[in-house]
């Protein structure tokens, strides 16, 4: 692999990062449009983690009549630092919402849909079931259109990672978030090894489905620990990578420890693909299900 000069790994440490910069500025885009998406994705009683998690895209994939849904709830077992989705107790799995899901992809003309769910570490099996039967809800109503999923860990359980992958989705998708010395304070109840064991293991049941996975950077992790992180998930078997920088969704969340510049997003794609990542989509507005489309088709035409 050739190395390419880049800038000096920087020193991890946390702390406020300041005022936003200027490339941090999400741009208004039309009202009507996102208003529009808004009210029907509402007519089908379905939740977007673009709503939930604060997503800075929302009105650019909104005013385009797109979203990401959010399945199982908008209340997470489990209380990661850095993200604005409740934690708490969740309501029992509520069985119609497969086929709401559905119904709304249906409504949006959706060619490619991109479900994920908050973590049910209550369930037996993490809500793998709900996951494949939404699978299939969207699949009869809209044969010809992609699915992407990004499920939670299932606890390391791979008989609820196989029901996934059975209903056939195009992309698994499974987040690391970060780099493994930071997984214990940003992750605390999940676990760096058993995230790659899940990736992997997606890729030995079923080959034939691509897998991907997502990291935020400015959480205080070095430049040289993304480089790495890279490494271990291309040995995981993940194709499709998503890099975007941490934005503190309240004031009780974990502080940006650093606003990473654009050129530096640029150098990530780079050092990705030398890795041998075959899609790597990196900028500071990047997130999980962020042209997830393109991501897929750039992936499966290769």
């Amino acid at each position: 692999m050739t190395h390419h000069p880049g800038p000096p790994a920087i020193e991890a440490r946390t702390g406020t990062a300041g005022p936003l910069p200027p490339w941090l500025r999400v741009k208004v885009k039309k009202a009507a449009l996102t208003e529009n998406t808004g009210r029907r994705l509402g007519c089908h009683d379905v939740a977007t983690v673009c709503e939930q998690a604060h997503c800075p895209n929302i009105g650019e994939c909104y005013s385009h009549g797109t979203a990401t849904f959010l399945i199982m709830g908008t209340v997470c077992t489990r209380n990661c630092s850095f993200c604005a989705i409740d934690s708490g107790s969740p309501q029992p799995l509520d069985l119609q919402e497969p086929q709401r899901v559905a119904e709304a992809a249906a409504d949006l003309g959706l060619d490619f849909v991109v479900v994920t769910c908050v973590t049910r570490d209550d369930l037996p099996d993490g809500g793998a079931g709900h996951f494949a039967a939404t699978i299939r809800a969207i699949r009869n109503r809209l044969p010809e259109a992609g699915i992407e999923v990004l499920t939670s860990d299932f606890g390391g359980d791979r008989s609820a990672l196989a029901r996934v992958l059975e209903a056939e989705p195009t992309v698994f998708n499974h987040n690391v978030e970060t780099v493994p010395r930071l997984q214990p304070e940003i992750r605390p109840q999940a676990d760096y090894n058993r995230s790659l064991g899940m990736l992997a293991a997606a890729g030995q049941i079923a080959p034939h489905i691509s897998t991907k996975s997502g990291l935020i950077v400015g959480m205080g992790e070095t430049t040289d620990e993304i480089r790495r992180t890279m490494t271990d998930l291309v040995d995981a078997g993940v194709s499709i990578l998503t890099i975007g920088q941490y934005l503190q969704p309240t004031r009780h969340h974990r502080p940006v420890s650093r606003y990473v510049p654009p050129d530096e997003f640029g150098l990530y794609r780079q050092w990705g693909r030398e890795a041998g990542l075959a899609c790597v989509l990196s900028g500071p507005f990047v997130r999980s299900s962020y042209q997830a489309a393109k991501a897929a088709r750039a992936v499966l035409t290769k």
